[in-house]
């Protein structure tokens, strides 16, 4: 049986000629194959293509099928989806010549693959390939043909003279067809070990490696290069590893990654085997750690700002970026409801305002110190960098705020918590040009903590703003309206976000107007803290630094709003079943199934999800609806925009938890005059979308007391849309928690 899995490329010239006597017509012709072929829209061609391929018939040989073969060879198109459509437009002829050719396509098998030996030993190719009987080899050195090497195994000689190439391939022929393995590179080295002299032979010793990967410490944007050789009979084959899990697509001798970001941090091996043996490489340590730009910045200590293109005293950003947390589902006390409405609502306009935003939903101990550690990363001179904001239970001590997170236990510590003004340490070192921090939390006492925390002197860098919601010693609250909930501070801060004033100005009209609620007077009111000597606002323009500055930046930052492409699944019964994605924030997704097709004889049917990882502890009641409402998400309105109808909704929360996100789609249905149900399966893997792509799960073990950042942590931090939140805060007496939802 021929390998129908096998791309168009594959055809021989023959079976495409025939091919295109049979579809060059106006009826049953190309045409009606490209409008099948486009129900995938990877096949779909466009009009100008379409005409591309009729106006073939104005050449003297030419012919548009062979040009829309052409086009489809170039997305991969398989050989089997070709037959489908073939079918489906009913033309027998076509469907007997691309059969009938299949079985006589040569396939190769097993490829040669590049090795790397000692000087002086054998080594052994190899190329196997199926196809129609009497297949027959032939190697080649570069171009000229090697005498007597017609066997699937040719061995060579490292002794020989030097100066031949070192490149090899194989032909693998039946008469006039033929079909050309890939390239391999035999390179010979010198080895000071004893084992790889002259007389070692790779069949009696199974696997050597000759080259171990070394250690290195990077920059962010600069160029990942490790590098495994062994030497084997059979060939060596390589995979490698990162933090002890498989790199998807690292199976070369040589492991490269361009443009590297903290993602990539970390312990890598190698994994050397062949059909008989295997052998490890040593693990090396990949450090990975922020890129001190000295370039394009424009606000530093002592810098008055850059002029260029711009108004008198126009002040430039050299980026802007924002981290926006909010906790709302506590563990062990008690829950809110605002973060989620207030994250999406200031996130968006912050978008607005040329930020890049990081906004993150009910995050761990582990989680928030990864987060915080990786925004930082982000970080370097002239950016606005010190926009975060923080939404969720928190307390005041000493002078010092600590943001709560959510698995605190009940009588939690400094130990417990990560405090704001190691944060800004850290932010001072990246020298950024402005600070802000918005702290949408209560600042009672906690008479748990009587530590009084070692934080240290901070720099005078007359760049530093906070916005606390309440005033010392006092608490939050968050509006409660129906199902709806929104916080007091960001009510009113998002009245006037997007206003051109300087942010101490904004945040003076933002308490202004907090006075004029009466439920609140004398309960909230807004503080504001700066020493900010210059009139810099966020709307100040950013201006763009070189390539080299921002690249590995943005990459970082990007990485994180990648969602899963939409994809058609098929099934024996005949259905097409469509699974979708869409985004509220970078760590929850939406995953929604439609059935878009299937056979007039099945009556009903429809697609859901089950075998979701059991680390991302999905609620059930949140999957599988009818509805986006009945997610109980009030963000639904929003998201569902994107979204067809008739579809089965889930909410997947928690991605910052998740290592690779795989599910089943169970497809039931019902035949025409039947009762009972059928069912069909389909195992899906969609990798690592939005912000499990960061390994934010790598997290480093709880940090000790005087430490709340852990900047040494291996992982990254997430993104996604923007996230504020607000939210009545308990009274950290002995007593108990306190609700104060107004």
């Amino acid at each position: 049986m021929g390998d129908w899995s096998m791309p168009i490329g594959s055809l021989g010239e023959e079976v495409v000629a025939r091919l295109c006597e049979l579809l060059d017509n106006a009826g049953r012709g190309w045409r009606k194959l490209a409008e099948l072929a486009g129900a995938e829209k990877r096949f779909r061609c466009s009009a100008e293509e379409l005409e591309m391929c009729s106006l073939k018939v104005l050449e003297p040989s030419g012919s548009p099928t062979q040009c829309l073969l052409q086009l489809l060879a170039e997305r991969d198109c398989t050989l089997r989806y070709l037959l489908g459509c073939l079918e489906r437009m009913g033309h027998e002829q076509a469907c007997r010549v691309l059969s009938s050719a299949v079985q006589d396509v040569i396939r190769i098998t097993v490829q040669p693959e590049s090795q790397v030996v000692a000087e002086g030993t054998q080594v052994s190719l190899t190329c196997c390939a199926t196809g129609p009987p009497g297949l027959a080899y032939q190697w080649f050195c570069g171009r000229q043909e090697v005498p007597g090497a017609t066997s699937p195994e040719l061995v060579i000689d490292t002794a020989t003279p030097a100066g031949q190439p070192e490149w090899y391939i194989c032909r693998v022929n039946c008469g006039a067809t033929f079909t050309f393995s890939r390239w391999a590179h035999v390179k010979v080295e010198k080895s000071s070990s004893p084992s790889s002299a002259s007389g070692y032979c790779p069949s009696m010793a199974g696997l050597q490696i000759l080259r171990q990967p070394r250690p290195c410490r990077l920059a962010e944007g600069d160029t990942l290069a490790l590098e495994c050789r062994a030497i084997g009979n059979p060939p060596p084959q390589y995979q490698w590893f990162r933090n002890r899990r498989p790199v998807e697509g690292a199976q070369a001798p040589q492991f490269q990654v361009k443009l590297v970001t903290t993602a990539e941090r970390g312990s890598y091996s190698c994994h050397v085997f062949n059909l008989f043996h295997e052998v490890w490489s040593q693990e090396v340590d990949v450090e990975i750690g922020p890129r001190l730009f000295t370039s394009g910045g424009s606000w530093q200590e002592g810098d008055g700002g850059s002029l260029e293109h711009g108004s008198p005293g126009q002040l430039y950003a050299t980026d802007k970026v924002a981290l926006l947390i909010g906790n709302m589902h506590y563990l062990h006390h008690k829950q809110l409801q605002a973060p989620i409405m207030d994250v999406h609502a200031l996130g968006a306009l912050l978008c607005q305002l040329d930020f890049k935003v990081v906004s993150l939903l009910d995050l761990c101990k582990a989680e928030m110190q990864m987060a915080v550690d990786e925004f930082l990363l982000l970080l370097d001179k002239g950016v606005y960098a010190g926009l975060l904001y923080y939404a969720g239970h928190g307390y005041e001590n000493f002078g010092n705020s600590f943001m709560v997170p959510i698995d605190a236990p009940s009588a939690y510590t400094s130990e417990h918590c990560l405090c704001v003004q190691r944060v800004l340490q850290e932010m001072q070192q990246r020298r950024t040009g402005l600070n802000i921090f918005l702290l949408d939390m209560c600042r009672k006492r906690n008479l748990n903590d009587d530590i009084i925390p070692q934080v240290g002197a901070l720099e005078v860098t007359a760049n530093i703003v906070f916005g606390y919601a309440t005033c010392a010693d006092a608490e939050a609250y968050e509006l409660s309206q129906g199902e709806l909930s929104n916080g007091i501070f960001v009510t009113f801060l998002k009245r006037w976000l997007l206003e051109d004033e300087k942010i101490t100005v904004l945040l003076d009209k933002v308490a202004e107007d907090m006075g004029t609620l009466e439920i609140t007077r004398g309960r909230q009111a807004l503080e504001l803290r700066s020493n900010l000597s210059e009139r810099r606002a966020l709307t100040d323009p950013i201006r763009p630094p070189g390539q080299d500055e921002s690249s590995a930046r943005n990459l970082q930052w990007a990485k994180a709003h990648v969602l899963p492409e939409s994809r058609h699944l098929r099934f024996d019964c005949g259905v097409t079943v469509q699974l979708g994605f869409a985004a509220e924030f970078s760590n929850i997704m939406i995953i929604y199934t439609r059935v878009v097709a299937a056979p007039k004889e099945i009556t009903k049917c429809e697609a859901r999800l089950t075998d979701i990882p059991e680390e991302l502890d999905v609620d059930l009641k949140c999957t599988n609806k009818e509805s986006p409402e009945e997610l109980g998400s009030p963000l639904a309105p929003v998201w569902s925009l994107g979204c067809p109808s008739c579809c089965l909704y889930s909410r997947i929360c928690g991605l910052q938890k998740l290592r690779e996100l795989a599910f089943t789609v169970c497809l039931q249905y019902r035949y025409q005059g039947m009762d009972d149900f059928v069912e069909e399966q389909q195992r899906v893997n969609v990798g690592r979308p939005l912000i499990a792509k960061l390994n934010l799960q790598w997290a480093a073990p709880p940090s000790p007391a005087h430490s709340p950042l852990c900047p040494s942590a291996p992982g990254s931090w997430g993104v996604g849309e923007s996230s504020w939140v607000n939210t009545p805060e308990e009274n950290l007496s002995p007593e108990g928690p306190s609700s104060h939802t107004l």
